[in-house]
């Protein structure tokens, strides 16, 4: 059952270059208001008791594993082919046709 349950929500298959980006977008807005340089931020984290470097940790680590995520996307754009497709070079006429060698097309 498990291993029915780990083939269908496998979480490789959530790695997309957006969901890299809301993470170190997230990572970035709890560095922001845990700055407390903004006047809408102050004191956001104050009345929470959590200590500022815990969360100065984990926003850099939100940011790190953001970008990481973005990097990872094997998807998006289109797939450049690179090598040259092999185009057979014939000598002779109709069936008596021989393949003498291969050029890149």
């Amino acid at each position: 059952m498990i291993k029915k349950f780990y083939k269908e929500f496998n979480p490789i298959m959530f790695m997309d270059k957006r969901v890299g980006y809301v993470v170190a977008v997230v990572g970035l807005a709890l560095m922001v208001f845990n700055s407390g340089n903004f006047g809408f931020a102050e004191g956001f984290f104050e009345g929470s008791g959590l200590n500022p470097w815990y969360v100065t940790i984990l926003s850099i680590g939100l940011i790190v594993v953001g970008v990481a995520i973005s990097l990872m996307d094997k998807g998006g754009g289109g797939k450049i082919k690179h090598a040259k497709e092999e185009v057979p070079i014939y000598e002779g006429v109709g069936k008596n046709r021989k393949i003498v060698g291969y050029r890149k097309d």
